[in-house]
């Protein structure tokens, strides 16, 4: 079974319906003690890292996370869930995060000639093997929202890159943990796909 951790914020319900287009079984999940029996875990995100993180506390859901990481099961953490995997976001002051990967989550500079937030689609440069991205066309284009992007102090974890003003990670991996910046369930065919290759790793 997979679960969708529902810690009061994010896109759960639309996940949830992405992998019943795929008809495969996915339970929003509002309980830390049943991540301990789930077999696959997604961490979905949006708004404010300082709130998102707060709230996975007071809920109980940050060493039910780590665990789950730590044991090997599939991971996969969906735009402000990559962010929260890092250790400190300056989204709107310093806030530690759950410190599973060493690095920062930074801003997009401002610029003239590009709009923060960083909003539709773009393309990521997938690293060849991720699991991910099987049966993706190399250089696929899928859906972002976002103004701040994770910068990761090991270059080993970065499984996909992407171009906006400047080249930033849009893709994690480390083992059987995968973490993308922009948004699968909002990505049509190609994103129901990278859930299809998620939902069948072992």
């Amino acid at each position: 079974m997979i679960q969708i951790v529902d810690y009061g914020m994010g896109n759960l319900r639309s996940v949830q319906k992405a992998f019943e287009k795929l008809a495969v079984d996915a339970e929003i999940c509002t309980d830390p003690a049943k991540i301990a029996g789930c077999d696959k875990l997604i961490l979905p995100g949006v708004g404010a890292f300082r709130d998102a993180i707060a709230e996975l506390r007071q809920h109980g859901f940050v060493d039910a996370i780590q665990q789950h990481i730590a044991a090997g099961k599939p991971f996969l953490g969906i735009c402000l869930g990559l962010q929260l995997l890092f250790d400190v976001s300056y989204e709107d002051g310093e806030w530690e995060g759950l410190g599973i990967l060493p690095g920062k989550v930074v801003r997009f500079p401002e610029s003239p000639e590009l709009k923060v937030p960083h909003m539709g689609w773009n393309r990521v440069a997938a690293t060849p093997g991720c699991p991910l991205f099987a049966n993706i066309p190399p250089e696929s284009y899928f859906y972002f929202v976002h103004s701040y992007y994770v910068v990761p102090n090991d270059s080993a974890v970065v499984a996909g890159r992407t171009d906006y003003g400047q080249t930033f990670t849009s893709v994690v991996q480390r083992g059987n943990m995968f973490a993308t910046q922009f948004h699968p369930e909002k990505s049509q065919k190609l994103g129901l796909q990278l859930l299809k290759n998620f939902a069948e790793l072992t």
